[in-house]
């Protein structure tokens, strides 16, 4: 088996087993930390250089319906190639609705019958089903017809029938995804992990990054609207995020977030996909409560903490809820936020306050996002 193909067999026994062997290599790892002190002062009285040379990689790829871009900084081999295919891998193996052969696929075609998954997957249900409870459903991984109805970001998207979307609406729900250990049941409704996705494949190349050799620091680019930082710089510069004006169709930064190598960054705004029609946007993020474009006063959410998962879907929960409603999701959650509302008002909530500087004097920030 070549070592592209492994990728995803690795990440996932990694995934899962790290948890359970870290008492037991705890007193390997001081040892083998022992060692490399013992062999520094040796080094360093030979005069010879303890740390090999740094040397940084970028790549450009395409994955998981985006474009993805890496900037690493190892003493060891460029393994950017490698991220690329892990993040089609994930995709190909879990998430794809569209794939016959995903796990994901096997749920929506089994029509309420129990399927068994893999931990992999059963782990990310998990997450997402806790989520969507604590958001009191904003976040609603059964939404996929009706997703497919508006096509949003497709060739024919349009505002639907209104007979059809609330049919296809009543079939939707969390609760009518089962997950019973390695058994997954969807009652009614379609899986689709769009919500997520992203930032899952940001969880794995962690996961990927936490077993090569020489990597001292990675940032990896996810479309632009989800981002994970590694480790450090060499040169001891803190990491620096762009966040997009939504309101900028050139692409313009509204501002920069400092970043700590382990954190995630996800931004979920009504500028990625949409239409417009009679003057009004039409975006790709759904309400699941009334099946249409969620209205909540936002134009962009970016949430940062230390899953990608859930700085995803954590992005989408935010902007259905609204800036006030989702504060009390964001403090379980441990996470910080950026809000950008429809009046160009920008609300930080106290984490974010010294780590995000505007970059836009037609927006003006708040003093509190409360």
């Amino acid at each position: 088996m070549s070592r592209t193909t492994s990728l995803v067999g690795e990440y996932a026994e990694k995934k899962f087993i790290r948890k359970k062997d870290r008492r037991k290599n705890s007193g390997r790892t001081a040892g083998r930390n022992a060692v490399l002190c013992l062999g520094l002062g040796v080094l360093l009285f030979a005069g010879i250089p303890v740390q090999a040379a740094q040397e940084t990689y970028t790549n450009t790829d395409f994955a998981m319906d985006t474009v993805v871009s890496e900037t690493l900084y190892t003493s060891g081999e460029d393994i950017t190639p490698e991220i690329g295919s892990l993040l089609r891998e994930i995709e190909e193996t879990y998430l794809s609705w569209t794939d016959g052969d995903s796990e994901v696929s096997k749920i929506n075609q089994a029509q309420g019958k129990p399927v068994r998954i893999s931990e992999t997957l059963a782990g990310y249900l998990q997450e997402i089903l806790e989520l969507s409870e604590d958001s009191g459903g904003a976040l609603d991984p059964t939404m996929g017809k009706v997703i497919r109805l508006w096509d949003i970001g497709g060739g024919n998207a349009g505002i639907p029938d209104e007979g059809e979307l609330r049919s296809l609406l009543a079939e939707t729900g969390y609760k009518n995804l089962i997950l019973d250990g390695d058994e997954a049941e969807l009652q009614s409704g379609s899986l689709d992990l769009g919500a997520v996705g992203k930032g899952i494949g940001c969880d794995a190349v962690k996961e990927f990054l936490e077993g090569q050799e020489g990597v001292s620091g990675m940032l990896t680019n996810l479309g632009g609207s989800s981002v994970m930082v590694y480790g450090e710089k060499p040169d001891g510069s803190p990491w620096r995020v762009a966040v997009r004006d939504p309101r900028d169709d050139e692409s313009g930064y509204l501002g920069a977030l400092t970043l700590k190598g382990g954190e995630f960054l996800s931004t979920s705004g009504d500028y990625e996909k949409y239409f417009i029609e009679d003057g009004k946007r039409y975006h790709h993020i759904l309400d699941p409560e009334t099946g249409y474009p969620a209205r909540s006063g936002l134009t962009s959410v970016t949430v940062v903490c230390g899953s990608g998962l859930l700085a995803d879907g954590l992005s989408t929960a935010c902007f259905v809820l609204g800036r006030k409603d989702a504060l009390p999701l964001l403090e379980k959650y441990g996470a910080e936020a950026v809000f950008v509302e429809e009046d160009h008002n920008v609300y930080l909530t106290d984490g974010m306050k010294e780590r995000f500087e505007l970059l836009k004097n037609t927006y003006t920030i708040q003093e509190t996002a409360g």
